[in-house]
């Protein structure tokens, strides 16, 4: 768990990794409800593909969060 802990609050610029991911798990659930809305409005046809793409990689990177946050309190 050391270890996962030095990762989490390792400085990446001027803030930890764990706040990067953060943000990308944020984009990520952006993007991947913005694909859908845009697709149901009829702006932009994007194919269901990318959707569940998006929605992989939000999720890895949500859980990776997660595992670096629980990891500061274990």
């Amino acid at each position: 768990m050391e270890l996962l802990r030095q990762i989490a609050y390792h400085p990446l610029g001027s803030f930890p990794v764990i706040f990067y991911l953060g943000i990308l798990s944020y984009a990520g659930l952006l993007a991947t409800s913005l694909v859908m809305v845009l697709t149901r409005r009829r702006i932009v046809r994007i194919p269901f593909k990318y959707h569940h793409w998006l929605a992989f990689i939000t999720v890895a990177l949500a859980s990776l969060h997660g595992l670096l946050a629980i990891s500061v309190y274990v």
